[in-house]
């Protein structure tokens, strides 16, 4: 007669099995990447949601399929990373949905919840796109409804949906031209289909499933608890903004930001000192913040001043650790960065937490809800910093209850860094999220990594080493020399003009050559102020942008 429908235990063995089925090929849906940078996720970010639905789904010993299915919703939602792993989180929310108040499912029912996965999924993206996961997660939907009112055997049915899902996704470059160009299918849409047919096998096994085990390595900010107090060698971080006046000597913002440079560290470490509209946001843990504020005050007026106790505040942390008795302060700022540079960096300018993380290492939506509360806010920021954890930093904002979150759609570092730089917190919030998106989006972003197989984009070859120019997200250049193709792309970025060049230098580059491409940039375009920093980014051996 066949399996005519399932309790809670099969869809236990179903979603263990699916989640096993994207495990094993994380490896061949992150080499699925249109682009060929050496940063491909979809595989590693899905892996990381479906593993912490399965988790969820064998703690829950209930026989009903609708606990399963709400047990899988509740894990992946808390564990989606990158928009891979937050749409697959949707999937799983509409099909528990679907089997709301049931006890056992048939097929009929798995199709009725598999449309609402799918459904749910499209909703939860702003410009849907065919070709994509959704597609597959639609086609899976469409086969299911094909078959389920005809056949009662769930076992020939979740074949059938298998077999039209994988149909589809062999479309997929018909649908994406990008992906036609490359020569691959939609990686989430195989991803998809791995879980469909991880789901089927283990359907086929005769006892339990047991899940396999894929990469868990944590994705955690910087914990104060692993610090000892003892090992801080500048007690005092003191923050303040100096407005520089017309008669100040010698007289220009950007001079002073150039004496700060090089000032501020023979009193500390931790310096940042960045000029934005005549304003010097200044930053440096020193153990005379006296000193650095006479230094200001040889410029102009200071303002927004803040001197916090390092040790006593560590300690406060451990005290409390992720919880205070303390009234919620009124706004603070969670950002997204990789490198530890990039971090220093954002906490110097004033980031209350940064999450360590970016493409190939996406935070979930725990990770960064997890962040939020512990910042101890009413109001808080999140920055991205990466298009890919967007979707992530917006599901978190639902599981950070109480607390109001706002989520600045950054792309990129240097977007965070000019929402740091613009952010007044002494402001109407409404008046500083309004002056952050501004800031944000007048500042143009590239970058430089290599290549890791060979291809073809839009008519250009791609050999595997060769380097990479990304302007907005696009492959814009390609050379074979690390320093051509930083200053080919400074050349392109600043084709339109520009007024401030940031130079971030990473895994690959060196501060001899960050200089290098600095001074290139400075004779190619007279007047320009050129910014460079050590941002130890992996993957990325220059960040550049554009004001």
């Amino acid at each position: 007669m066949g399996l005519i429908s399932i309790d809670g235990k099969v869809l236990r063995k179903l979603m263990v099995g699916g989640a096993n089925g994207i495990t094993k090929n994380m490896a061949a849906l992150n080499a699925l990447n249109v682009f060929p940078v050496p940063d491909g996720d979809t595989g590693t970010n899905m892996a990381h949601t479906v593993q912490a639905a399965a988790k969820e789904v064998l703690k829950q010993s209930s026989p009903s399929v609708a606990d399963v299915a709400k047990a899988a919703s509740n894990g992946a939602l808390r564990g989606a990373r990158g928009n891979s792993g937050v749409i697959l989180s949707q999937l799983f929310r509409g099909f528990a949905k679907g089997l709301e108040g049931k006890t056992v499912a048939t097929a009929e029912d798995l199709a009725v919840a598999l449309a609402k996965s799918s459904e749910m999924a499209y909703r939860a993206v702003m410009k849907p796109k065919e070709g994509t996961m959704l597609t597959i997660g639609r086609a899976a939907s469409e086969a299911a409804h094909e078959i389920a009112f005809d056949e009662e055997d769930i076992t020939k049915c979740l074949a059938f949906v298998v077999k039209k899902s994988e149909e589809v996704l062999n479309q997929t470059p018909e649908m994406l031209p990008v992906l036609k160009q490359a020569g691959v299918v939609d990686s989430g849409g195989m991803g998809i289909l791995n879980f469909f047919q991880g789901a089927a096998e283990a359907l086929a096994e005769p006892g339990d499933v047991e899940l396999l085990e894929g990469s868990q390595d944590a994705i955690e900010g910087t914990v104060a608890g692993t610090i000892n107090p003892d090992d801080i060698k500048f007690a005092y971080c003191t923050e303040f903004l100096v407005e520089v006046s017309p008669n100040a000597k010698p007289g220009h913002s950007q001079d002073a930001e150039a004496v700060f440079r090089q000032y501020l560290p023979t009193i500390g470490d931790s310096v940042v000192a960045i000029e934005d509209g005549g304003l010097v946001k200044v930053h440096v843990h020193t153990n005379n913040p006296g000193k650095a504020l006479e230094k200001g005050l040889q410029f102009g007026q200071l303002l927004n001043i803040k001197i916090d106790n390092m040790k006593e505040q560590h300690q406060e942390q451990l005290d409390f650790s992720t919880t205070s008795n303390e009234p919620p302060k009124p706004l603070a700022i969670v950002a997204v960065a990789a490198g530890s540079g990039m971090v220093e960096l954002f906490k110097g300018l004033g980031a209350d937490f940064v999450i360590e993380g970016g493409q190939s290492m996406n935070p979930s939506a725990e990770d960064i809800a997890n962040a939020v509360k512990r910042v101890n806010a009413k109001d808080v920021i999140v920055l991205p910093n990466n298009k890919n954890i967007i979707l992530t930093a917006e599901q978190a904002g639902e599981l950070a209850e109480g607390v109001n979150v706002h989520v600045m759609r950054t792309l990129s570092i240097p977007q965070g860094v000019s929402c740091m730089v613009a952010n007044a917190d002494t402001i109407p919030l409404e008046d500083n999220l309004a002056g952050m998106r501004e800031a944000m989006e007048a500042v143009h972003s590239g970058q430089v990594t290599h290549a890791v197989r060979d291809t073809v984009l839009d008519g250009r070859e791609i050999k595997e080493g060769d380097y990479l120019c990304i302007y907005d997200g696009e492959i814009v250049l390609v050379e074979k020399d690390l320093q051509s193709a930083a200053k080919a792309l400074s050349t392109y970025m600043l084709k339109d003009g520009g007024d401030i060049a940031s130079v971030y230098f990473g895994e690959g580059a060196t501060e001899e050559m960050a200089a290098d491409v600095a001074s290139f940039i400075e004779n190619t375009s007279p007047g320009i102020e050129v910014e460079v920093y050590e941002g130890k980014q992996p993957l990325y051996s220059y960040i550049l942008s554009i004001e």
